[in-house]
């Protein structure tokens, strides 16, 4: 093929109208609050074929969670998160430390401005539960993985003090911004 008829099928392929999947409605996917993916309550025990499904997990602006392919997509039930952070390695300390997290699908992820930290709290007895966002979903509710209890141990090892909004708070630091770990529980957001 010559030159001119690559680009003549490049303006082609271009000027298609994008093809919408086809709603399949309410599949039979789970993911327990242990990261834990479950198909018709069955556990899925291959990581590779969790990894492909977390590969096209969506989330939509009213917070609930898609898979979808380019030909076919289905809401699907998360208990919580539908990753777990299950390690952090970190290097430095105080400002210039960095923290990286390892999720249950081996994805890696930095704390820092595109990933930050949040505590969610139990609305009843104000337990922290930590959170990384790993990426955007399609309106305010981000695709995140909950942080480990040990991990959160861990972060806690970690923590220095630091004057928030003129509050002195326990967090820590990662890519230069700082997490506190110990907000109350009237400053949930999520």
């Amino acid at each position: 093929m010559n030159d001119i008829g690559a680009i003549g099928m490049k303006k082609a392929a271009l000027s298609r109208p994008k093809r919408m999947p086809v709603e399949c409605g309410d599949m039979p996917f789970l993911i327990r609050r242990d990261g834990t993916w479950l198909y018709c309550r069955s556990p899925i025990g291959r990581k590779e074929l969790v990894c492909l499904f977390a590969s096209v997990l969506k989330r939509e602006a009213d917070g609930s969670f898609w898979l979808e392919t380019p030909g076919e997509r289905g809401r699907i039930e998360v208990e919580d998160a539908p990753f777990v952070a299950v390690e952090v390695d970190w290097r430095g300390h105080g400002r210039d430390q960095v923290l990286s997290f390892r999720t249950n699908i081996d994805q890696i992820v930095t704390a820092g401005p595109d990933h930050p930290i949040r505590i969610a709290h139990d609305p009843i007895t104000c337990a922290p539960t930590p959170y990384i966002k790993l990426r955007d979903g399609a309106g305010r509710f981000p695709i995140e993985a909950r942080i480990a209890r040990p991990v959160y141990y861990e972060l806690a090892a970690l923590a220095e003090p630091h004057d928030v909004n003129g509050e002195r708070r326990l967090g820590v630091w990662s890519c230069g911004r700082f997490f506190p770990l110990g907000d109350s529980c009237a400053d949930d957001d999520l």
